[in-house]
């Protein structure tokens, strides 16, 4: 074999984890574009203020799934650290977009003011995957056992923040956050999902994270024999996790104005935990690449744009969803990636053979 040859075998090898969620993702463009031609079209717009806006499925797409392409990075490094998932993470992003609007009810919304509120929410929310990371890399709780408790209590919490009421606020600076900057036509959610990937891209380039985590998850026993911090690695991954629970709490109130504890992202952990299996991630740890989950936020949204835009009714939008998903978790599983591993041998072996002959 020669070098070309085995470099595009290695690759292939590398890449394998993301042969499903491309091909998928591939799949229902290929069946947009076939039932209409024109789905993924996009237009320059001027919305009601005269800002010239990007309007398209292709951009709803990419809109919408801001908030589960962020949740799914951090969901990400919890599943590979600790093999586990959080389902807390709609009720911290709840959390937090209470707190941050509490910072904004302060007083005059000014840059300033919203900055601190980013802050302010940040810390919070990290703070409490600092709580969840205790109970599982400490006291050595199931994840999802761990993160039960603040799944049932968190909505509160954020019902409590502020005093029981679902403040407003009136400001263009959180408009912004949630829709369009002025005079820059693409939403500002989607460039705040490029800021998060960046700052991950560099966290994993700069450091040994990403090596340590997948130490972690493989074998936690082994990783602490070879001098690596496992209890802090864990704990880590959680913050980060709470970090961007943070960051989609408050897109996800910038697009409303308000904070409502008990529609806030609801639901959205399912969707953060089938992100990160359809990006080809093991659920029970180890190897993981992130690229992979926020491709599977994107397929997520584009099957939902997809199905609205059949007119399949709001109803029964969950069921179809789940028949996909299936399907493409089944695809994704170790037994069927073990199958083709060994077809794509037996291929490999025979045409070595007939070459030979």
């Amino acid at each position: 074999m020669g070098k070309t040859e085995k470099g595009k075998s290695s690759f292939f090898q590398k890449n394998s984890q993301l042969l499903v969620p491309l091909i998928a993702l591939m799949l229902l463009v290929i069946f947009n574009l076939i039932r209409d031609p024109g789905f993924f079209s996009i237009e320059l717009v001027n919305d009601n203020a005269g800002n010239p806006v990007l309007q398209g499925n292709l951009i709803s797409i990419l809109n919408g799934a801001s908030e589960l392409a962020i949740l799914a990075m951090g969901m990400t490094l919890v599943t590979a650290a600790s093999g586990g998932q959080d389902i807390s993470v709609g009720c911290l992003a709840a959390i937090a977009g209470s707190v941050f609007i509490k910072v904004l009810k302060s007083g005059p919304i000014t840059p300033w003011l919203v900055l601190g509120g980013v802050a302010a929410c940040c810390l919070v929310a990290m703070c409490f995957g600092a709580f969840n990371g205790t109970l599982v890399s400490v006291f050595r709780v199931q994840p999802m056992i761990a993160t039960l408790i603040l799944f049932t209590c968190g909505r509160s919490i954020a019902y409590w923040i502020n005093g029981g009421a679902t403040p407003t606020v009136e400001s263009d600076i959180v408009k912004a956050i949630g829709g369009f900057i002025p005079g820059f036509p693409i939403p500002a959610p989607i460039l705040i999902v490029v800021l998060m990937g960046i700052f991950f891209a560099l966290l994993f380039r700069f450091t040994t994270l990403s090596m340590y985590l997948q130490a972690v998850g493989i074998n936690n026993n082994a990783a602490r024999l070879n001098g690596i911090n496992a209890v802090g690695v864990k704990l880590l991954a959680f913050v980060l996790l709470g970090l961007c629970c943070a960051v989609s709490g408050v897109i996800a109130t910038g697009r409303l104005q308000l904070v409502n504890h008990e529609t806030l992202l609801i639901n959205i952990e399912m969707d953060a935990i089938l992100a990160v299996a359809i990006g080809g991630n093991s659920l029970g740890g180890g190897k993981f690449k992130m690229i992979g989950s926020v491709i599977g936020a994107y397929i997520i949204q584009a099957l939902t744009v997809t199905l609205y835009a059949m007119k399949v009714s709001s109803t029964d939008v969950k069921a179809y969803k789940a028949v996909v998903i299936i399907l493409l978790v089944v695809l994704g599983s170790p037994v069927v990636k073990r199958w083709f591993g060994s077809m794509r041998n037996k291929l490999a072996v025979a045409g070595s053979r007939k070459e030979a002959a």
